[in-house]
């Protein structure tokens, strides 16, 4: 008898989750420096500043007291407070601290979410290009998501049409994020209110990803709760803005009843979300981190302002000024005729710069862009240029 391999048992669900290819850039890039290369790192997306003062001082005073027992699968109710009390003085919209759960990261929020209001066989439309995860959990739930093109017309955001034209009777969800990724455009709040009604008027939820929050540029820092609706689910994360991707904290705002249905799920899921860093989550409101965190927020614009116009002077395509989050989402130049996998591989091998191919974000048109994450400081930033430049020269 043959025997049966390990992978063999697994789901078809579990079988079929893609890998991140910027995984694998990656971990060919550590070998590189390994053998003494040097690597021009702009392919992940992760802020390169430490955790702020504020945040780890709070969190090594619990450890300290042994803060380290469970919460309620809820979060603390400190940290549900501080989380409202931030939507109203912010963003002046008043969001019940019975509305907010605080989850292990986006993606347990992410996936609460998901589960509490999806069944198998359902249907959810996104954004293509957009963050590969959703995709990625909503097929290991036997959901099917529906890849949506969007390009620079609508600033590579759903729009109420868009959704319209590829609705079927299944949908139950629209996901929008805002900034998103891979693009870091941002959505108009006439076209999000739009979106809003028709998910209303057909009975499908409106779930926002708001995690870049925060880290806008040009456009006002908004949320999508001001919307002033109770029926559309918010979420969010202490990773980006607030320089915690490590501690693995976020939270998700939604209906009442639905939130109160979700901390019972959570409890079966994951239990709580991590003591400690819920304590230094706290701090993450003070003016004093706030003012770190907003003269982080001014030194990516400045990033962006670099990036962008020397890309375009190389012949890539950026036809929209992303407004927000750390990226951009490029077409190659026409001179090019290659695909992304390939110009991403050459790129780390011939020029020693790291970049994300555009099919880890989807299938539209993902062949022809890459994205670039200005997550280094400018010098880097410069440097990485300076590379590509040669390299299209020479090849």
């Amino acid at each position: 008898m043959t025997p049966i391999s390990a992978v063999s048992r697994l789901s078809g669900q579990a079988r079929g989750v893609e890998p991140f290819h910027v995984m694998r850039l990656l971990a060919r890039a550590g070998e590189l420096e390994a053998l003494g290369r040097s690597i021009v790192h702009m392919e992940v997306g992760e802020p390169d500043f430490p955790t702020p003062g504020p945040i780890l001082e709070a969190g090594q005073r619990a450890l300290a007291d042994g803060r380290t027992r469970y919460t309620s699968a809820g979060g603390l109710p400190a940290l549900r407070r501080a989380i409202a009390a931030y939507y109203a003085e912010r963003y002046d919209t008043p969001v019940g601290p019975e509305r907010i759960l605080v989850t292990p990261g986006a993606s347990g929020a992410l996936q609460l979410v998901f589960l509490a209001l999806l069944d198998p066989g359902d249907r959810v439309l996104i954004c293509d290009p957009s963050y590969p995860c959703y995709r990625q959990v909503l097929q290991l739930m036997g959901v099917e998501p529906i890849a949506v093109p969007v390009g620079p017309q609508t600033d590579y955001q759903m729009t109420a049409a868009l959704a319209e034209s590829a609705w079927t009777p299944s949908v139950r969800a629209v996901v929008v994020a805002s900034p998103s990724n891979p693009t870091g455009s941002s959505i108009a709040p006439e076209v999000l209110s739009e979106l809003h009604a028709l998910c209303r008027d057909r009975g499908a939820a409106l779930i926002v990803d708001e995690i870049y929050q925060g880290l806008t540029y040009d456009v006002p820092d908004r949320t999508a709760l001001s919307l002033g609706s109770e029926d559309l689910y918010v979420i969010n994360s202490f990773s980006k803005y607030f320089g915690m991707t490590g501690w693995r904290l976020g939270w998700l705002a939604g209906p009442r009843d639905a939130v109160a249905v979700m901390e019972r799920m959570a409890q079966n899921l994951f239990i709580a979300a991590n003591t400690p860093a819920q304590y230094a989550a706290l701090a993450a409101f003070d003016p004093t981190t706030i003012e770190i965190l907003e003269a982080r927020r001014l030194s990516f614009q400045r990033r962006r302002d670099r990036l962008l116009p020397a890309l375009r002077d190389l012949g890539f395509g950026i036809p929209v000024q992303p407004s927000g989050a750390f990226y951009l989402y490029a077409r190659l130049p026409d001179s090019l005729e290659i695909d992304s996998m390939t110009f991403t591989g050459r790129m780390l091998e011939e020029a020693g710069v790291a970049l994300t191919p555009g099919h880890d974000f989807g299938r539209h048109d993902a062949g022809r862009h890459v994205r670039f994450a200005y997550t280094r400081e400018i010098d880097d930033l410069d440097d990485g240029v300076g590379r590509i430049r040669d390299w299209l020269a020479g090849g």
